[in-house]
Order: structure tokens, then C-alpha cells, then sequence
């Protein structure tokens, strides 16, 4: 009987053990098709539709697509056939698509807000393909969650999971309709917990590496239990597409939301009416800290909770109720899930030593409460959106203006962020008038009437420029 070569026989022994190792790890890997069997029903399709006015993009560009990099809520915008052929001011209709689940029996629909932001109508899809008009309960645009209530008796629902219990590297699977494909799964793990994304300061998002595409926006994240952990809301990405970065709102977030959406059609949240801002390593040392965490408050709205409760400006917040701050926009969030008018505990440095203020938080403002450094609240805040303050005759004279105010805050969805206004810009003028304080800027603010355009003269980054801003009706 021949032998077999000793090389060979060394080489089919690894080639067995190789075998068995890949069928033994693919054991090990979960399997989600049970989860899918029983989760899919109660995940929806959304569409919402809403008639735009037509108008040119500037610098050639359309819906954002040549930005090269930034945090994309995504939904899929499609625009109607001939759309092209429209002139400057004509009306349109423009369709999103999105993704929700139902949370209720008798039809309550989770999604994103942006899913169906300024719709005229809204259509959910279930997976037996009925679709059923949807009334929006409320949505909260600073959180991204919106409550829609259809119809229905005895509907599928999703079960709901504690995503304070979730931790990085577990499984997670999400289903929705991504470019309008109904009902698609894809999995991984979870990357990140507790993420801060810009101008998303109220939610500490979920970061996974589940691919997920325009039209999954609102839809469920699972764990490997079946129960929904978090809702998808954007992904990071350089060509509008997937690339391994994905972020989805916690389901205990969510719910919180969705429960105060149902009961009172609004959402409150506590608020301190201070302006803050990051502690740098160089600060930090300015300071006397052994490295960067807290949030520095770099003013206090007169009158506001922080004001009464003795806080000043230069106190570095460290912590809201034994909860640590890590880093400034943590403060937001810690104090925006108190109730108004409760008691909160916040430890601050102050002058090198910690002490501990109580401060009775009151209730955000249905407006962003900007203020002026000379202390007057001012009339910008209900439709310019932004906080400022004066600037120093040395301070006007390095930058070669001789007027002048610098934006401290800029609220999120207000007329100055849709105009591109940005912290740390000075404005110089609006509709050709100086600006030299907070309050010449309330007066020409409250003299501008009807919903016109006027110019806004900024300087920014060494040069002027100008943008357009649209107040709206007073």
C-alpha cells in the first residue's frame, strides 16, 4: 500500500483543521432569522409629501449633495416627473420616504421627525401592504422623534428593550426601506454608546457599523432578543451613502419623547439659560484642572435658574446630580431630561476649589432665549435666533471694524442657522444698518416688517461677507 507523502498529509491535516475551525465559527455567529420572522410586521414604510416652492441652488448644488462631508439625516427625496421644467417660484411636490414602527395596538407609529418635517400628508405602509393615512401626534425636532397615530385594531407592535442595558460590541440588526426597499435587514455591532453629534446635544446617540442608507431613517435598531434598542436617524458619510458610521436615538429616549408627545402634544425639558462652551487643554491649565472635562460658562441670562441659583461666568460645571460631564455638550443633555421645576445638584469649579450649587431648573423656552451683553433680553429670539454679545473698543479695533456685535449661540432651525450664521461671527450690519450692540440689533430686528429678505453683512475668518436673511412674519 502506498504512503502517503508526509508533506501532503501535513498539508490535508490543516487543510481538516481549517475546516472544522471555519464551520465552528460560523456556528458561533448569530442568526437572525427568527428575529426577523416575528419583528417585520410591526416595522412600517413612511411617505410624506409636502408642495415646496421651486428655487435654484446656489453654486450649482441641490439637497446638499456636494458637501463633502458631514452628519446626514437621510430620508429619500424624489422629485415628481418634468420636475426640471418648472420655473424659479413655481410649487412642486416633493416625497420622503422613510421607515417607523408601530408601538401600540391601536396604531401609534414611531419614525424621525425629519422623516415627515412640513408634511401635507402622510402615508404608513404595514407589511400586509395596507396603507393607512397618518395623523402626526407631535414631533420633537431636537430630539428627531415623532408620534404618528393611524388607524388600526390589533396591530402588529414591536417589543421594547432598555438600551441603558446595551454595550459595545453586541449585535444589533436594523430593518427598514432603505431607497424604498421594503422590509431589508442588515446587522452588525454596536461601535459606540453615548455619542454627541454636532447641533444633536439632547441625545446621546448609539453608534454602530450597521449598514444603513437613505430611507432607513426611523426605523428600529434591535438587539439580538428581538427588542428594539434605538431608532436609525443618520449616518456620517462622504458620498451620501453608507460608510460604517451610523447613529441611532436610544429607545429610552425615545419613548420618554413619544410619551410626552401623546400626553401633551409638546415636549419640555429642563433649562439652565446659560452659554457655554468647550474646556480646552489650555483652559484647563488657565484654570488650575489636571486636564479638559466640564462645561465652562461663559454667561448667565440674567433672571434665568443658573442666575438665581448664584452661577457666574468663569464656573466650569463638572457634574448634574452625581452624573459626570465629560465635555460641554454632556451639560445639555444631563439638564434638558430634568423636570422644570425640580432641584438639581450641579458641581462647578470655581476659583480653583469645587462647590456645590442647587439650582431649581426651569422649562426650556419654546424659542431660543438669546441674550445681549449688555444684560436686556431682546427681541431677537423669537426671529433672528441668536445670542450675542458687545464687543470692546480694542477688540472692534483688532479686527479693523468699527461696529459690531459676536454671535455667541446660534439656535438650531432658526432663521440665522437657514442663513448660515455661525458662532463666533460679528455682525456688522443688517438691511444696511449698523449694528453696535445687542440692543441697536433688537431695534432693527423689530423695524424690519413682512417676510422680505434683507441683506446681513457679517465678518468672519478675517473678511466680510453678506447673507440673506428671511425674517418671516412678526
Amino acid at each position: 500500500m502506498q504512503r502517503i507523502p508526509r508533506h501532503l498529509s501535513l498539508w490535508l491535516m490543516l487543510m481538516v483543521t481549517a475546516f472544522f475551525m471555519q464551520t465552528a465559527q460560523a456556528r458561533e455567529l448569530p442568526d437572525f432569522t427568527e428575529l426577523v420572522k416575528q419583528a417585520a410586521p410591526g416595522v412600517v414604510n413612511i411617505s410624506s409629501t409636502r408642495e415646496v416652492e421651486q428655487r435654484s441652488m446656489p453654486f450649482g448644488g441641490s439637497h446638499g449633495q456636494d458637501i463633502p462631508e458631514f452628519f446626514r439625516r437621510f430620508f429619500e427625496d424624489q422629485m415628481p416627473p418634468g420636475h426640471g421644467q418648472r420655473g424659479p417660484g413655481s410649487a412642486q411636490e416633493l416625497q420622503s420616504l422613510g421607515s417607523g414602527f408601530v408601538i401600540s395596538k391601536d396604531g401609534y407609529v414611531l419614525t424621525n421627525a425629519h422623516v415627515v418635517d412640513g408634511a401635507d400628508s402622510i402615508v404608513v405602509r404595514l407589511n400586509d401592504r395596507r396603507e393607512l393615512d397618518a395623523e402626526l401626534i407631535g414631533a420633537d425636532a431636537k430630539t428627531d422623534i415623532a408620534l404618528l397615530k393611524i388607524d388600526g385594531k390589533d396591530l402588529p407592535t414591536l417589543n421594547l428593550g432598555d438600551s441603558e442595558k446595551l454595550e459595545v460590541g453586541e449585535w444589533v440588526a436594523a430593518i427598514g426601506s432603505p431607497f424604498g426597499f421594503d422590509h431589508s435587514v442588515t446587522a452588525g455591532i454596536v461601535s459606540a454608546i453615548n455619542r454627541t453629534l454636532p447641533s444633536d446635544a439632547y441625545v446621546p446617540f448609539i453608534q454602530t457599523d450597521v449598514a444603513i442608507n437613505p430611507g432607513n431613517s426611523g426605523g428600529p435598531l434591535f438587539n439580538l432578543e428581538g427588542q428594539v434598542i434605538g431608532i436609525n436617524s443618520q449616518i456620517f458619510t462622504r458620498s451620501g451613502g453608507f460608510m460604517g458610521l451610523s447613529f441611532a436615538i436610544p429607545i429610552n429616549v425615545a419613548m420618554d419623547i413619544a410619551d410626552q408627545l401623546r400626553d401633551d402634544g409638546r415636549v419640555s425639558r429642563g433649562w439652565l439659560g446659560v452659554v457655554i462652551q468647550p474646556v480646552s487643554k489650555d483652559l484647563a491649565e488657565s484654570f488650575g484642572m489636571d486636564g479638559p472635562e466640564g462645561a465652562l460658562i461663559a454667561d448667565v441670562a440674567p433672571d434665568a435658574p443658573a442666575a438665581k441659583a448664584g452661577l457666574k461666568a468663569g464656573d466650569i460645571v463638572l457634574s448634574v446630580n452625581g452624573e459626570t460631564v465629560e465635555r460641554s455638550a454632556t451639560l445639555p443633555r444631563l439638564v434638558g431630561r430634568i423636570d422644570p421645576d425640580s432641584d438639581a445638584k450641579l458641581e462647578i469649579l470655581r476659583d480653583g476649589e469645587r462647590i456645590t450649587k442647587t439650582v431649581t431648573v426651569g422649562e426650556w423656552p419654546e424659542e431660543e432665549m438669546p441674550m445681549a451683553a449688555s444684560g436686556g433680553k431682546s427681541d431677537p429670539r423669537t426671529r433672528l435666533g441668536v445670542t450675542v454679545a458687545s464687543l470692546s473698543e480694542e477688540q472692534l479695533e483688532s479686527l479693523d471694524l468699527s461696529s459690531g456685535v459676536r454671535v455667541e449661540q446660534v439656535a438650531p432651525d432658526s432663521v440665522a442657522a437657514s442663513a448660515g450664521v455661525r458662532p463666533g461671527d460679528v455682525i456688522v450690519s443688517l438691511d444696511q444698518q449698523d449694528i453696535d450692540s445687542g440692543k441697536r440689533l433688537s431695534e432693527v430686528v423689530s423695524s424690519i416688517e413682512g417676510n422680505r429678505a434683507v441683506p446681513l453683512r457679517l465678518y468672519r475668518d478675517g473678511r466680510s461677507l453678506f447673507v440673506a436673511l428671511r425674517l418671516g412674519e412678526k
